[in-house]
């Protein structure tokens, strides 16, 4: 979600991400995340683990999706990076600590 503001209400938060606030905390489908401190952007996504990205040039946020297991991406800064080609040779790529994107493409 893009928003202009860190300040949000609930309805907001709900339409942009699913998650409706009740008095039982953020809930959606049968899954509720208690707030012990009540609803307010930071404070929630913190819960969700929802990354809240701030880009100074367009003076906006990105909200990213919640990520309730902590196996969310957040960072493109790539760790050491070694594959295992066909024959059986250790092929390391020279991305380690740079923002990289890897499209992998197979036939079958």
């Amino acid at each position: 979600m893009l928003i202009d503001s860190l300040t949000m209400d609930a309805d907001t938060f709900r339409e942009g991400t699913g998650w409706d606030i009740k008095p039982e905390g953020a809930c959606k489908g049968d899954v509720c995340v208690p707030l012990p401190d009540g609803f307010d952007l930071q404070s929630t996504a913190d819960r969700l683990g929802m990354a809240i990205v701030h880009d100074e040039d367009a003076g906006r946020w990105a909200v990213g999706p919640e990520s309730l297991s902590g196996r969310a991406l957040v960072t493109a800064t790539s760790p050491e990076f070694e594959l295992v080609d066909l024959a059986g040779n250790t092929v390391s790529l020279p991305i380690a600590g740079k923002k990289t994107v890897l499209v992998a493409w197979a036939p079958y």
